[in-house]
This record gives C-alpha cells, structure tokens and sequence, in this order.
C-alpha cells in the first residue's frame, strides 16, 4: 500500500516511522529541508522536499497511485489544501490533521474523507486516567460494553507468582489477560504465562468490571479530588476544560503570567497560577496531598518530568507526564511517573485503522510496546468465520480478547465459535499483522 505523508514533524514522522517498518510503500512530503533530511536518514522511504499541496510534489510522490494521503503538517489550511489538490490527482483517501474545530465543521463537500485531531483526543485520554487513577490505559470498545484496562501489577495483586491458568475465576467476573511488558519485551498472555511485580500488564474486561480489573493488578482506589495541570499547551487547556466539566478542582501551573493569563479569562473556573513547576515551594503551598493528580502538559520532556517527580515527593496520589522522545517511557515509569501519554501515539491510533485491510473500528497503540489492539468485524466469507477460537491457528503474537455479538459484549472463550458480522478485539504484534488480516477479511 502506498501512503504518501505530508508533513515531517513530530506526528507525521512517528507514523512515517512505524508504517515504513511494517513494510508500507511510503512518501514522506516535508517543505522544510533539515527536517526532510533527518527523515531521509532515518527511513527506508522515498523523502521530498517540497510544498506537500502544490501538484507538482504530489505528483512526484505518485499520490495517484496512492491509496492514502495523510497530511498532518502544523497548518491547517496547508493540511486541507493538500487533501484537496490529491483528491484531484486520484489519490483514493484523504486524512488531515484539523485543529481548528471552526475549520472541521466547514469541511463538508471538501476532499477531505477523514479529519483527525490527536491533541483532543489525548485531552479525552487524560481526562480519562484521572478519573480512573493510577492506571496506564483505559481504552473502550464495542461501543463502550468493553475495556482494556492497563497497569502496573503491584505486589498486592493477585496474579502475581501464578500461572494464568491457575489463577481462580468468578462467574460475576470474566476477564482475560492480554499482555505483559516486562523490561521492554512483549509477552502475549496464553495460561502458562506468569505475571510479575512490575509488569506492565493489559486485561480485557467488561466496562463495568474497571474497578475489579484495577484490583487484579494491585491498584488501589483512589480519591483524587484535585488536579494540577502543569502548562498552558494548547493539550494542557483542553484537559483543564474537560476536568472543569467533570466537577473537578483544578488548578494550572505556568511560568509565563500572559499565557497564565488567557486561560483564566478562557476558563474563568479554574485556578490559574503564574509560578515555577519545578520549586517544591509552589507544590508546598498547594498542600499537594494523597487526594491529588498531578497531570505535565508541557511541550518539553525535562519540563514534565520534573513537576511529577517533585509533587510525587509532596505526597501527589498519582502523576501523569506528556512525552514527545519515545525512548523517554521505559526511564519514566522507573523513576516515579505513574503514565504518559503521547500526541503521535493518539495520532497513530486514529490512522492506523484506516491502513489495515477489513472492516475495522479502531486501533489502540502503546507508548513501551509496538503491538497494536484492533477492533474489527469478521466479513462474510473471513476465513475465520464458522471456526471456534480452539479451531483457528491463531499465532502466538495475537490474542483475541473480546467480541461483540449484536448488543452483547463479552470476553470469549476457546469454545466461542466467530459468526459473521460478529466485531473482535484482537491484540496483536507486528508479526501477526498479517496473520489477523488474512484471517478476518476477504
């Protein structure tokens, strides 16, 4: 499949990254020549320097020989001029990175088929995980009848030390574990794995069963009653509006007084301080305390890091840190930052479903892990249709965790047998990619 990129920035080359290495026949488009070389150097992908909407470039990239064109540059004018000018040119779909949302509801009869906004989307991420305190992902499903709850398993749990297989079941709880990162390496769960202290651990259960799972992994409830978001990003200012409208205090924390300034007159509700987030001072007269989450939203690493690190010294309940170098995860969660949370990720997810073949619903990414959760429907005719789950070969790097049989969601068994039109949530690493294509779509 040919994708053609435009725009190399943060978002456009993790996902230039990530499709090149599955085998993509991707174009990276970029105006600017250092960031196009840097790519260049990175990737096994044909880079242009060029203004990604002129016809010209496009038409140097073969965007009508493409079957989608992505344009996630910073602008969103440029973003929709490129969809436009490659719809012209052939190109069969079109998604573009659109913040404004005056821009998105104008959008109708533009070529533009998909409009994506990874930085709202990661606001609704972390509103989530405040919410739902000390867990690492709360993805939803099945129209939100299924929940893939992610941790860290503390030495409370009771997974700990037993294999899966062994580990007793209720009737009232039916749950499945998906997979383990265990220092950087993906284990996909089966009933010989054993969980360990520390594993970041991903379970499928029913949404009404979150708190259950949270206790599996050896989280505790938390009462967080108070939020401190640190910046004024755009990011940071979306997630301070939507923990406004949950009900929650919130309070933001920024040097600069001007910035400061603007999101008390936009968001008259919360309390606005222009401080330093890295002075312990500002935490301390804050009387941060076990009822508080602590929620880095700045566009700088060392800047997040520093604020969660402090109030988690202060007696913070739990700290959620935005990372833009990956690499950063693994060290994070070593020295005290309960989650991040990342752009590009956000970005990746919404793209990813429109890549792979079949009828698919979404895609969920991870920030230590290049596995990917999908949801997707088995298509009359699918190889897999008519076979129970002990009849498939399914390969060891996927699991199927969920399914949704017209209202009814549930967490299937080896005896589940895959009817058509039924929607699976699969988890899957790269090498079985292909694998769940072939096996659920025609």
């Amino acid at each position: 499949m040919r994708i053609v990129v435009v725009g190399a920035g943060a978002v456009g080359g993790y996902i230039a990254e990530r499709l090149s290495l599955e085998g993509q026949d991707v174009v990276v488009i970029d105006i600017d020549s250092r960031r196009a070389a840097e790519i260049r150097d990175r990737l096994d992908a044909l880079v242009i320097t060029g203004n990604g909407a002129s016809a010209a470039t496009l038409e140097q990239a073969g965007v009508g020989q493409a079957e989608i064109l992505l344009a996630v540059t910073a602008s969103d004018g440029a973003n929709i001029l490129a969809c436009h000018t490659a719809k012209k040119m052939g190109v069969q779909r079109t998604i573009a990175r659109v913040q404004d949302p005056d821009l998105r509801d104008g959008l109708d009869g533009i070529a533009v088929d998909v409009v994506i906004d990874p930085v709202e989307a990661a606001a609704e991420e972390i509103a989530a995980l405040v919410v739902e305190s000390g867990l690492t992902e709360l993805i939803e499903f099945g129209e939100g009848q299924l929940a893939l709850v992610g941790g860290t398993v503390t030495a409370g749990s009771p997974l700990v030390g037993v294999p899966l297989k062994d580990v007793p079941r209720s009737e009232s709880f039916n749950w499945l574990a998906i997979a383990a990162v265990r220092n950087g390496i993906t284990i996909v769960a089966h009933g010989d794995t054993t969980v360990l202290e520390g594993d970041h651990l991903l379970l499928m259960v029913k949404s009404k069963n979150v708190d259950r799972a949270r206790s599996m992994i050896g989280i505790h409830d938390r009462d967080i009653r108070r939020v401190l978001i640190i910046g004024t990003t755009r990011v940071a200012r979306l997630t301070t509006d939507l923990m406004v409208k949950a009900g929650m205090e919130v309070v933001v924390i920024d040097p600069d007084e001007a910035r400061c300034g603007a999101v008390a007159e936009e968001i008259p509700s919360a309390l606005v301080i222009a401080a330093d987030p890295t002075d312990p001072i500002v935490f301390g007269e804050l009387d941060t305390n076990l009822h508080d989450s602590v929620v880095a939203l700045t566009g700088v690493d060392s800047m997040n890091l520093i604020p969660c690190l402090v109030a988690k010294a202060m007696g913070a309940a739990t700290t959620i840190s935005r990372v833009t170098r990956m690499s950063y995860v693994g060290l994070l969660a070593g020295i005290g930052v309960d989650t991040t949370v990342s752009t590009r990720l956000t970005a990746a997810a919404s793209i990813l479903r429109f890549v792979r073949r079949g009828t698919v619903y979404s895609v969920a990414t991870f920030s230590d892990t290049d596995a990917e959760v999908l949801e997707l429907e088995a298509v009359p005719g699918a190889e897999a249709v008519g076979n129970s789950l002990l009849e498939l070969t399914l390969p060891r790097g996927m699991v199927i965790g969920g399914m949704v049989r017209g209202d009814i969601a549930f967490v299937p068994s080896g005896a589940t047998t895959i009817e058509e039109h039924d929607h699976l949530i699969i988890f899957s690493v790269p090498d079985a990619m292909a694998a769940v294509e072939s096996m659920f779509s025609v």
